[in-house]
């Protein structure tokens, strides 16, 4: 009998060592198409970023070029190693992260560059008793500036969608977005700065001071807004859904870059008042939805897990070592020792996969295709179980 957990809730394929045939689903689209797609989308973001740094290096010479290039990756390092902490729970594939950094670093730059201006002339016609100052620095940049970063992350929505399971993930690929985009327009700041004096001084330092080392995660903050706002949407099926979303994201990514660049004037253009009372405080804030995502995200492996666990696919240890931090840690340290740590960090992401497979058909988000992948899981998983024990149980070169 297969088990069930609840009214509607979705049969668990059995064990097949329990005598219990898998559950037969139709056969999965053919995951070449999604691979070409993935090519085309990563080939296309990477002219598009190429074009970009060809200009800039035309624009601002090589030499000016390579040293603010240099200097931002520093901000770059910063904002990747943060995503990546973030992401350690069930990493997304490199491929959806490499296309959502080419599309900040360049397709959203150079949308920026060419709708920006027009957007500035039509806002200043709409708004003319407003300083030109500030609307190009408070209202047409966060416009513009975070649509054409959210288009890259509602892109991802649907190449992606089996990999795009909530807001964490949302925070990550919005989070990606924002990193290229900051990127490259560190590149810019630190270059007008280097002009702006004629050459390496304290200008230089004090604008990278202020970008690279004390909001490294502006941008960041601001698109994983609207990542995290689609992740919600995505939990269960409907384009509206998705729509909504969008908008409500966009919406508040656009009025925390409004706040951002404007808010000095709050604090009579004090920039330290500013950062230490409003912006550390919205860091903080930042920090803590995730620190409770990440708890939310094991929580629900955990439970998941155990819906497998009932129905013989795992064990009760098995599901411990695989849930926890300190299990995982552990099993890598166990896999070790003979070898097999790669093989068993394969086996710790399959089954997280597994378990957010597992939620997206609870939630009733394409059955068909995330049935067939809970089965192709499953069989993989079976297969790298196998691998690690006959690993484990393999005699060790001394």
């Amino acid at each position: 009998m297969i088990p069930q957990s609840g009214p509607g809730f979705p049969g668990l394929p059995g064990q097949p060592a329990d005598g219990v045939a898998p559950l037969q689903v139709p056969p999965a689209p053919r995951a070449g198409s999604g691979t070409v797609l993935n090519v085309l989308l990563i080939t296309a973001a990477s002219v598009v970023v190429v074009l970009v740094g060809f200009f800039l290096f035309a624009a601002l010479g090589s030499e000016a070029f390579i040293l603010c290039g240099f200097l931002a990756l520093i901000p770059l390092g910063i904002c990747l190693l943060g995503l990546h902490w973030i992401d350690r729970w069930e990493p997304e594939p490199r491929a959806a992260l490499l296309f959502a950094f080419l599309w900040g670093a360049g397709v959203s730059v150079a949308i920026t560059l060419l709708l920006g201006s027009m957007v500035n002339e039509v806002l200043m016609t709409l708004l003319p008793l407003t300083p030109a100052d500030v609307i190009a620095t408070v209202v047409q940049a966060p416009l513009v500036e975070e649509a054409a970063k959210g288009l890259g992350v509602l892109l991802l929505v649907f190449v992606r969608r089996s990999h795009f399971d909530g807001p964490l993930d949302g925070i990550v690929y919005a989070g990606t977005v924002g990193a290229g985009f900051a990127f490259t327009e560190n590149i810019l700041y630190f270059s007008a700065a280097l002009f702006e004096t004629g050459g390496v001084s304290l200008q230089l330092g004090f604008v990278f001071v202020l970008r690279g080392l004390f909001s490294p995660f502006a941008h960041v903050l601001f698109t994983a807004a609207l990542g995290a706002a689609l992740g919600l949407a995505v939990r269960k099926p409907g384009g509206v859904r998705i729509l909504i979303g969008f908008i409500a994201g966009l919406a508040a990514a656009v009025l925390g870059h409004m706040f951002w660049n404007g808010g000095m004037a709050l604090v009579y253009d004090d920039f330290f008042l500013f950062y230490f009372l409003l912006q550390v405080p919205l860091f903080a804030l930042a920090l803590t939805g995730v620190a409770y995502l990440r708890r939310a995200e094991q929580r629900l492996t955990r439970e998941r897990l155990d819906e497998y666990a009932a129905a013989g696919w795992f064990t009760a240890a098995e599901v411990d070592m695989l849930a926890t931090r300190s299990g995982r840690r552990q099993a890598l340290r166990w896999a070790g020792g003979f070898g097999g740590r790669p093989t068993m960090r394969t086996f710790i992401r399959e089954a997280t996969n597994l378990a957010l497979t597992r939620q997206q058909l609870v939630s009733g988000r394409d059955p068909r295709a995330n049935a067939a992948r809970e089965d192709r899981i499953l069989d993989a998983l079976t297969r790298t179980r196998t691998r690690l024990l006959q690993t484990a149980g393999a005699p060790q070169r001394s």
